[in-house]
């Protein structure tokens, strides 16, 4: 039983939220960040990048409360404004690529977070848990939804649709060439139709934000632990999220590209390689696998094709059928002496978006030695795997809709 609530949302006006809405900030180049601050007063980068300023860059507490400053200062200028009733947020956006994604932004619970009703597929690490939930506890807001799926529902979808038959509250189009639509709901009884319909869900899953939901996690254990009065309806209780359907949801897979051979030739590489995998050179024209347990190798000019020879691999749990697991138990790792994917300064990720074009440049640059590619993950996959309890590899998935910071604000 999912508990999915409506909030009084903070968001900027309708006249300046093209201007505020922006990308993760380290998304940006400097460049693009520097144009931005230089020539946008409105840009969330003047919350989340404070000491721009005073021209020097300001870390830990200090920064967290000048982000706050900045955030009230906003609210101060009239810039945000909060909703005056809890609502729900149905939110659409249309890529530059036509790709369409439907969802509601609401509130869910740190308590289904604990319980496993809202069920993760990725390993966190704990000190990124800690200092984002410092951040969240001094700045006392959360301006990026976790993105959370949920099988597709036609109540659901058609509440949303019907939103959408209105005019839009917000309607803005990005230099990223996204167009972005929201539609406030705040009539009580839609309100309790849709809570209900996540109520008789078993299980919602985390698609992308898994550091955001834990942090949000500790700061609700903390504040809990700190309050002699609490209820659990308090607003630390829960967190922003932006849940769409499965249907919606675009997942792309992430190309490793290696530094080295470890030491091997290139023929003493093909030869380990040849004990699991069957081998074929595509010559100059670019490859991209199609199945499962197949998978793209650019290597010194040439793209090869790897096979799995899959009766020399067990598949014992639904991680070991993961495409970026067997390539890092059989190559990466055993081959290549990489043991720690999310550390390891020998080896790179390019996201499925980029093609293997781009994993061909970087290794004929001389930067890197060798590429692998892969097809993207299935949501059934993600959710098996999150529901048997097991976490994929760093960089296992790119997943869409990428969302803008500062368009609806949670507070606590």
């Amino acid at each position: 039983m999912a508990k999915i609530i409506p909030f009084k949302a903070v968001r900027p006006t309708r006249d300046k939220v093209s201007l505020v809405a922006s990308r993760s900030y380290q998304t940006y180049t400097q460049a693009e960040r520097e144009a931005r601050l230089d020539y946008n007063p409105f840009s969330f980068l003047h919350i989340v990048n404070p000491g721009y300023k005073y021209d020097r860059e300001i870390t830990g507490t200090e920064r967290y409360q000048l982000v706050k400053n900045r955030y009230l200062e906003f609210k101060e200028d009239n810039i945000f404004v909060q909703d005056n009733k809890p609502s729900f947020y149905v939110y659409k956006i249309v890529d530059r690529e036509h790709q369409v994604f439907n969802g509601i932004i609401a509130a869910a619970s740190a308590k289904d977070y604990e319980s496993n009703v809202i069920r993760k597929h990725e390993e966190t690490l704990a000190y990124k848990e800690i200092i984002f939930k410092d951040y969240l506890k001094t700045v006392g807001f959360n301006a990026e939804p976790v993105l959370l799926t949920y099988p597709d529902n036609d109540v659901i979808s058609k509440i949303i649709s019907e939103a959408q038959k209105e005019r839009a509250e917000f309607e803005f189009t990005t230099t990223f060439r996204d167009t972005h639509y929201l539609w406030q709901i705040d009539d009580i009884g839609v309100i309790k139709t849709i809570s209900d319909e996540f109520k008789a869900m078993k299980t919602v899953y985390i698609a992308d934000g898994h550091h955001r939901s834990a942090s949000s996690y500790l700061l609700y254990k903390d504040e809990k632990s700190q309050n002699n009065n609490h209820k659990g309806d308090e607003s630390y209780n829960f967190f922003m999220t932006y849940l769409i359907p499965e249907s919606d949801l675009r997942i792309h897979e992430f190309n490793r590209i290696v530094k080295d051979l470890n030491g091997l030739s290139k023929e003493e590489f093909l030869i380990k390689l040849d004990r699991i995998y069957r081998i074929e050179n595509r010559g100059k024209m670019p490859y991209k696998p199609s199945k499962k347990h197949h998978f793209s190798m650019y290597l010194d000019g040439d793209f090869y094709s790897l096979y799995l020879r899959k009766s020399l691999y067990k598949f014992e749990t639904s991680l070991d059928a993961l495409d970026a697991q067997i390539l890092y138990k059989t190559i990466l790792q055993p081959i290549l002496g990489i043991n720690d994917l999310r550390n390891d300064l020998r080896i790179m990720y390019s996201n499925g978006k980029k093609d293997v074009v781009n994993v061909k440049s970087q290794v004929d640059s001389g930067d890197f030695a060798v590429g692998f590619g892969m097809v993207p993950v299935n949501v059934e996959e993600m959710k098996q795997i999150a529901d048997d309890g097991l976490k994929m590899p760093p960089k296992s998935t790119f997943i869409e809709p990428k969302l803008r910071s500062g368009v609806t604000i949670y507070e606590f």
